[in-house]
């Protein structure tokens, strides 16, 4: 996957990329547990093959890891990572493997062809510990656009109701910073992690560091329908 956009290894950098013209890219629970399993699956200098997916994915051996996951959600349309670049041409090498193998599998499951995904993806390098901490916050908080769709504009009406909803919201890393134990864990590598991150268990502490930046004030060009 051929881009313009230059990583550096040891920095780290928010990547996201959305289905085209704003298709979903998750049908079915099954297509969102795969796309975690490719998280790690694809993220090894092991070559992909189909038997690796098949039974307990996040088991197989991967060999070495192709870059660093710190976090990421997953959203109907689109997904979100925060990564480091551990050796060059890492991150493309990656998302090349694992946007391919999710396109195949999607467009053979539902009879479709062509692309699933814009192209290129797009990533922004995090600069320093308040951007990290910010975009760590937005990162788990993505998903209550399915709970309350206008709370980036307007604020949660139900703040516990949103905790809630995060709290057992499947698809993203949150619950393997603070509640361990799920198998899903295998993805990350969380002593990569450049700052401390404990303060954010709290979803309420994650909405004050996001609230207290947004983008604006970090600048950082930030749409919030945008991402």
């Amino acid at each position: 996957m051929q881009r313009k956009f230059a990583f550096i290894p040891g920095d780290f950098y928010h990547i996201y990329n959305r289905g085209v013209e704003k298709r979903s890219i998750f049908q079915e629970d099954t297509d969102w547990k795969r796309f975690q399993s490719l998280l790690h699956l694809c993220n090894g200098k092991k070559p992909l093959v189909y038997k690796d997916i098949q039974g307990s994915p996040l088991e197989s051996e991967v060999g070495q890891r192709i870059l660093s996951i710190l976090a990421y959600s997953l959203m109907p349309n689109h997904f979100h990572l925060i990564v480091r670049e551990d050796q060059k041409g890492g991150a493309s090498r990656f998302l090349g493997r694992l946007l391919t193998a999710h396109s195949m599998y999607f467009n053979q499951k539902y009879k479709r062809s062509g692309g699933l995904f814009c192209k290129p993806f797009r990533a922004r390098r995090v600069d320093s510990d308040d951007y990290f901490r910010w975009l760590f916050s937005y990162v788990h908080l993505n998903p209550l656009d399915l709970f309350e769709s206008s709370w980036k504009e307007n604020g949660l009406t139900d703040v516990a109701g949103a905790v809630a909803f995060i709290k057992r919201f499947s698809y993203s890393s949150y619950e393997d910073y603070f509640h361990a134990g799920r198998k899903e864990e295998v993805i990350l590598t969380k002593d990569a992690l450049p700052t401390d991150v404990s303060a954010l268990e709290s979803v309420e502490e994650m909405l004050k560091e996001f609230k207290g930046f947004q983008g604006e004030s970090l600048g950082i060009e930030y749409n919030r329908r945008d991402v």
